[in-house]
Order: structure tokens, then sequence, then C-alpha cells
């Protein structure tokens, strides 16, 4: 019923950025927050960053000051800015909404995830 999908993955150096996107499509009545998490290998997944309505963001402590998180309410959209990456923050990031679908019935729905290299 809800679809999303993530752009935006790639290989980059330590010290560079990149930018993830996040687009909600199908039946949204209201979307409730949107959010990026990341798994590593031998890893579990992990919170990264979310905004809920009334722009309430969180970010995990990793990523304060070099990842910053946007949506575009518009289009049903989230952002990930991420900068000055690190060979940690290496991972496949999948994206994450809490959705109503209609008054009262609420559903979470998960991207396929975009991998993100950070390697020199």
């Amino acid at each position: 019923q809800v679809t999303l999908v993530e752009s935006g993955g790639g290989l980059v150096q330590p010290g560079e950025s990149l930018r993830l996107s996040c687009a909600a499509s199908g039946s949204i009545f209201k979307i409730v927050s949107m959010g990026w998490y990341r798994q590593a290998p031998g890893k579990e997944r992990e919170l990264v960053a979310t905004v809920a309505s009334g722009d309430i963001i969180n970010y995990t402590d990793s990523v304060k000051g070099r990842f910053t998180i946007s949506r575009d309410n518009a289009k049903n959209t989230v952002y990930l800015q991420m900068n000055s990456l690190r060979p940690e923050d290496a991972a496949v990031y999948y994206c994450k909404s809490d959705v109503m679908i209609r008054i009262g019935v609420r559903i979470i729905a998960w991207g396929q995830g975009t991998q993100v290299t950070v390697s020199s």
C-alpha cells in the first residue's frame, strides 16, 4: 500500500559527502514520521536520523554535526545530507516511514536499501 524508493548511495572517499533521498508513494493519508536506518555487515540495524510531524528531529550521536535530515512534505520525501563521511558510516541505508493510510490506521513501510561505501 505504501512504497518507499531510495536513491543517492554510492562510493565516496573519507571526508566526502553524499545525499540520500527517499520518496513515499501509495495510499498515504498522512506521514507521521520518516527516517533513516543503517546496517553494516555483521551488525544490527541502527537508527541514524528521524523527522516526525512538527519537525521533531532525532539523530544518533555518531552522526550529530555531520548529517542533516530534512523533509519535503509536499513531495512525501525525506533527505539525508551526509557530510564528512567516515569509513564507519559505510552500510546499507534504509528509509523507514510511519504512515497513516486512513484515519486511525497506521503502517510501517521500509525501503529496499541503498549502499553507502566509504573507502580510500
